[in-house]
């Protein structure tokens, strides 16, 4: 097969391991990141792009003979960066606009799920002008509340309130914009879901869909699942929890039936399909669509696969991918989040990282999240600042949490905020940081 000019759209950790697996394909002739970190610098040609402009990708894709665009985060695809493209006849890796709308209005995502018989919790949606009606729906549930902020929040718009007065304060100041701003103007309010997290890929070219090994992160800060929702502070896959009977009835009852609605709708669903689950008793419901890959479970789903992830993306983008429904992969990973002080909230930049290397010979792959160079040196620049994955080929999930705490502790930098509990639920017992 000929060899590929890639373009990959974004420059957080999911870029960066996204950049690192497609550069080790032998289809792979260039790689071109836009924006991307000091991280991606390695693996291919750094290029300031606005990705949010389908025009100015356009361009850049003439100019470099780019043969197909894979999207990583989800702002360019709310923007219809994807359309533009295809309009144009270039290949690419994502959906369009209206078929992303499953991740950036919560409240189509859920009757989305009603028309199609999807399982997910029961739910209700409302505006600035339905305050009230939604303050009596509350009062009707039990503790612990769910409240979603409709539309894109970075992955931090979901409030769960142990309290009623909690609840009620919160969709006054998520309806208000105090809260979470224009994502905020409608509000999904859903019942609890008990049980354990989990997320699957799908890999999807309009019909047929390729399943990546399951994961689940931790979205809190704080150990044992405490503290504010982040946008995940570390992960590992594959998940013990998603069965192969969970995965079948993901399938079955989630994958096709959103695929085959897609296509009913006029809108077919070209791109990574991310299934985020809550799984209880042997049954899985969906608590959420994305329409990208999650950030950090790319980091440790990746490294696992045992085929040519770019000809996966590019059989999606153009109508081919393979019959089989499931990617082959092995092993066990690990990924250990660390994050500035503040994170989620507002947080301390330009504080220089040092050990990398180090990690790196101790065998850790380590992905950049929030970093920049300043005067020569590595600092911090966001929230979640580098991603530290290690991966055990025998399948000990305990060995990939272990080698991954271990390269970790050799990175250093002020204010450094970390879990010590990565993997605790699945392998049954506390890890501690070194």
């Amino acid at each position: 097969m000929a060899s590929l000019t890639v373009l990959l759209l974004g420059s957080g950790g999911r870029e960066h391991a996204l950049a690192w697996t497609i550069s080790r394909s032998p289809r792979c002739g260039r790689l071109i990141c836009a924006p991307g970190n000091p991280g991606m610098e390695a693996l291919g040609t750094l290029l300031p792009l606005p990705v949010d402009d389908g025009l100015a990708v356009l361009g850049a894709v003439r100019e470099h003979k780019v043969d197909l665009v894979v999207v990583g985060p989800e702002a360019p695809l709310a923007a219809g960066v994807a359309d533009a493209l295809r309009e144009a006849g270039v290949p690419v890796f994502g959906p369009s606009r209206a078929a992303a709308r499953l991740e950036w209005e919560k409240a189509f995502a859920k009757e989305f799920m009603d028309r199609y018989g999807i399982p997910t919790a029961a739910h209700r949606t409302f505006d600035a002008e339905s305050v009230e009606a939604g303050l009596e729906w509350l009062g009707s549930l039990s503790a612990p509340y769910v409240l979603k902020a409709s539309g894109l929040a970075g992955g931090k718009g979901v409030v769960i309130a142990e309290t009623l007065d909690e609840a009620t304060e919160a969709l006054r100041e998520m309806l208000d914009g105090s809260r979470f701003g224009e994502a905020g103007a409608a509000v999904v309010i859903e019942e609890y879901m008990a049980g354990e997290e989990a997320s699957i890929f799908a890999l999807c070219d309009g019909e047929r869909y390729v399943v990546l090994p399951p994961a689940q992160d931790h979205k809190r800060l704080g150990d044992g699942d405490t503290g504010p929702n982040t946008g995940g502070m570390g992960a590992y896959a594959p998940a013990p929890v998603v069965t192969t009977e969970i995965l079948e009835q993901v399938a079955r009852e989630v994958i096709e039936p959103t695929l085959a609605g897609m296509r009913a709708e006029g809108t077919s669903y070209i791109g990574c399909l991310y299934v985020g689950l809550m799984i209880e008793a042997g049954r899985a419901r969906v608590v959420e669509f994305n329409c990208r890959f999650g950030d950090p479970e790319t980091q440790v789903v990746l490294p696992l696969l045992d085929e040519d992830l770019l000809d996966l993306l590019d059989g999606a983008a153009r109508g081919s991918l393979p019959a089989t429904r499931a990617a082959r992969w092995s092993g066990a990973a690990a990924c250990i989040v660390m994050a500035s002080k503040g994170y989620p909230g507002a947080v301390e930049r330009g504080r220089t990282i040092e050990g990398i290397e180090s990690a790196e010979a101790q065998g850790g792959l380590v992905f950049h999240a929030g970093t920049a160079m300043q005067s020569g040196e590595l600092v911090t620049a966001g929230g979640r600042v580098l991603g530290v994955v290690a991966v055990d080929r025998d399948g000990s999930l305990s060995g990939a949490v272990e080698q991954a705490y271990t390269a970790m502790g050799e990175i250093r930098f002020d204010g450094a905020t970390v879990r010590n509990d990565i993997g605790a639920r699945a392998v049954g017992s506390r890890i501690s940081a070194r």
